[in-house]
């Protein structure tokens, strides 16, 4: 019976000798990018490669997520390796879509790299009849939560619930067979370390807000108008007259922008819409600020006269990093980069992933990896170190699910024994439900 470094050394040495394939397969993603829940090309290429790997797997999962197995000897927990096949909209980027504006200025070809890299790791190097349980290999669409009108008119025609896709995923029962999760994501930091595992981060709730007035020629009558954009200023203004009272340790985050300021210049804005983010530590805090944000925006409309509708969808949850988990993986970073380049770190951070929804209902960590420069979400974003940003975490995560399903999978087992989900699925889908609302008000 191998030992478990020889396993590991076994999925490493795998990932090194099809290192050229892993690199190609994120760069092709990179020259081809998609928003979220239009995944196409990208969907299409993963599941060739599961294919061609030997990999079963279901494609088609929230629209264009794909999902593969590889069984173990014995029982044994479900371990979820992710990636994300969604892309931003950074028209300048230097490899966007000159179509559509697509890029992948946040790194998510990279985590698909990571996720082939894993894939060619269990499906070659020959460990599996020694691990106990399953790997799981999950392309999740959507992960930025982008183009709100576009994925809203989905959920109204029933063809998604939610408009996050590790959130779909979890709504469709695709994540009832899984007990442990994890997923690298790059930074840019300078002089950042090679390998890390995180703390927490915000959770959000996201809103769709439509001011509606009476246009009117705006040069000859104005006055027989109502300004739609006015009422749009002022409650921005009100937004920011808030901010001051958003406490420290809350973090909270509010950034709203006009998506549409009018019809014509000659007209009295009579339809301006908006979208924001209310970003918060936790539910209680973003609640809160959110009923902020809510009347500042009935105070614009009551301002002038007009009304507004406000739709407010749920986002991600807050993302919590378990304690077993990040203890396993950080033990295979030190292995592999050395105490001086592992950052770990118990600090909260204020962006957002629908990653926090799955850390919600079962043990899930969400590391990181250096490689990249620029910055995150900007037009300079790239990786420019693929055996950082891809090669090492594939290693990372290969020898962390060794870890867990080795040895009759004491290790998963004793972690999923310790842990106490904050949610059950049940209990999940009533707090995303009760999230949801939709008003109209009459100024």
């Amino acid at each position: 019976m191998p030992t478990k470094e020889e396993l590991k050394a076994k999925v490493c040495r795998e990932i090194d000798q099809r290192r050229d394939e892993i690199i190609q397969t994120s760069i092709t993603i990179l020259e081809n990018p998609e928003t979220g829940f239009r995944e196409i090309k990208t969907s299409r290429l993963v599941s060739e490669k599961f294919k061609a790997y030997g990999i079963a797997h279901k494609t088609g999962l929230a629209l264009t997520g794909i999902k593969g197995y590889l069984s173990g000897a014995g029982e044994g927990p479900s371990v979820a390796i992710l990636g994300e096949l969604d892309s931003l909209i950074v028209p300048d980027h230097l490899k966007a879509d000159c179509d559509t504006g697509a890029a992948h200025a946040c790194g998510h070809h990279a985590q698909l790299g990571t996720l082939i890299g894993t894939a060619v790791a269990f499906a070659y190097a020959g460990v599996m009849p020694n691990l106990s349980g399953r790997v799981v290999l999950i392309a999740a669409p959507a992960e930025e939560y982008i183009e709100i009108n576009f994925r809203n008119g989905l959920r109204k025609e029933g063809k998604i619930t939610y408009l996050a896709g590790k959130q779909e995923l979890i709504k469709l029962g695709e994540l009832d067979d899984i007990d442990l999760a994890m997923m690298t994501h790059n930074h840019s930091i300078p002089g950042g370390k090679k390998l890390g595992v995180g703390g927490t981060s915000n959770g959000m709730l996201a809103k769709q807000i439509q001011f509606l007035g009476l246009g009117a020629h705006a040069g000859a009558a104005p006055h027989k108008g109502i300004n739609a954009l006015n009422a749009a200023m002022i409650a921005l203004s009100a937004i920011h007259t808030q901010r001051e009272t958003f406490r420290e340790r809350d973090t909270i985050r509010v950034h709203p922008i006009i998506t549409q300021g009018g019809e014509a210049v000659n007209i009295v804005p009579s339809d301006v819409r908006m979208e924001t983010y209310v970003r918060g530590k936790t539910l209680e805090a973003i609640k809160k600020a959110n009923d902020q944000v809510d009347r500042c925006l009935r105070a614009g409309a009551l301002a002038v006269g007009g009304r507004v509708r406000i739709a407010t969808l749920p986002g991600y949850s807050p993302m919590i990093n378990d304690f077993g988990l990040k203890e396993v993986y950080k033990g295979n970073a030190l292995a592999l980069v050395g105490e001086d380049e592992v950052g770990q770190t118990d600090a909260h951070t204020t962006g957002s992933t629908d990653m926090g929804d799955i850390s919600q209902i079962m043990p899930a960590i969400h590391p990181y990896a250096g490689g990249a420069v620029g910055i995150s979400h900007g037009k300079d974003f790239m990786i420019n170190d693929y055996e950082l940003g891809v090669i090492l975490p594939a290693k990372a995560m290969a020898m962390t699910v060794i870890d867990l399903l080795a040895d009759g999978a004491v290790t998963g087992k004793e972690i999923l024994a310790k842990s106490k989900p904050t949610l059950t699925r049940k209990e999940y889908f009533s707090l995303m439900d009760g999230l949801l609302k939709e008003e109209e008000y009459d100024g």
